[in-house]
């Protein structure tokens, strides 16, 4: 096989494995009805907000998602996902930084009360050594849908 070949063989590859790795999200209404008698399995503590942080995607899914508290210190480390999983802790009220580290860092500030569920939402993206990621605040209906088709990732504390 020439060189040329190998090289369209390996893009032609690449470039299924990227279109595939893609996770497709249903319209709202079927988001909806697909949870509307789905309980979340955590719940907030007393006194505590929760967060979930999902990843949809399987692109990257053998590169661990590192999720961080507040700063990026080893002790903040909160757990990480791996493609199509979900993570959640509990976080005091007030505002707090979520950290997700991949090749580089992420990062998106929430506002936390007593009672309420966060869900943030880590997204891949092809990377020079491995994938990159960026992440984002998504609503409730999808937060929810992600976690109901999502398995757990690892969690390392439930709480900081």
């Amino acid at each position: 096989m020439s060189t040329g070949r190998l090289l369209l063989t390996i893009a032609s590859v690449l470039a299924l494995a990227f279109i595939t790795g893609c996770a497709t999200v249903p319209t709202p209404e079927a988001m909806k009805a697909e949870i509307a008698t789905f309980q979340l399995p955590k719940t907030p503590e007393p006194g505590k907000a929760l967060v979930y942080v999902v990843r949809p995607s399987s692109l990257g899914t053998l590169i661990r998602f590192n999720v961080f508290v507040d700063d990026q210190e080893a002790a903040s480390e909160m757990g990480y996902t791996r493609g199509s999983q979900y993570i959640y802790f509990h976080v005091t009220p007030g505002k707090h930084r979520i950290l997700s580290k991949a090749e580089n860092w992420a990062e998106a500030e929430i506002t936390a009360n007593a009672g309420d569920v966060i869900f943030i939402q880590q997204e891949p993206a092809m990377g020079v050594i491995m994938a990159r990621n960026s992440i984002s605040r998504v609503d409730d209906i999808q937060g929810k849908y992600f976690v109901k088709k999502l398995e757990l990732g690892t969690i390392i504390k439930t709480a900081k």
